[in-house]
């Protein structure tokens, strides 16, 4: 009998340098980042492990993860957000939106969820 239960699913997003760590602060701020703020508390809740990185609060990670600093090498910031699921590299540039990560982590939209194009939230 294996009682070896399996490692939790693992979202690991390298922000751009921004105000603060969501990026959701200052007078103007980007609604893809209010959405995808939402969307990443709404994984987290489906049991999947979000971590976030800032380059202005957490450059080491940047330099430490391999598939980070090579996309950095690459294209330099134009690479951020580099989005990571289960450590494989899956999105450079742009935030995810919810059906990418229901469609990632296999995991059904809450009833909640809008039918936007964008797949953003309601609130």
């Amino acid at each position: 009998m294996n009682t070896t239960a399996a490692a939790p699913r693992q979202l690991h997003v390298y922000d751009p340098a921004m105000c603060c760590a969501t990026g959701v602060c200052g007078p103007q701020v980007d609604p893809v980042l209010v959405r995808f703020a939402s969307d990443a508390q709404w994984l987290e809740a489906q049991g999947v492990a979000v971590r976030r990185f800032s380059l202005t609060q957490n450059p080491a990670a940047f330099v430490e993860n391999e598939l980070v600093r090579a996309a950095l090498t690459a294209k330099g910031e134009s690479a951020l957000p580099c989005v990571l699921v289960d450590g494989r590299a899956v999105l450079f540039g742009e935030y995810p939106t919810r059906p990418q990560l229901t469609t990632w982590f296999n995991v059904t939209p809450s009833a909640s969820t809008c039918d936007e194009p964008s797949g953003g939230c309601c609130s």
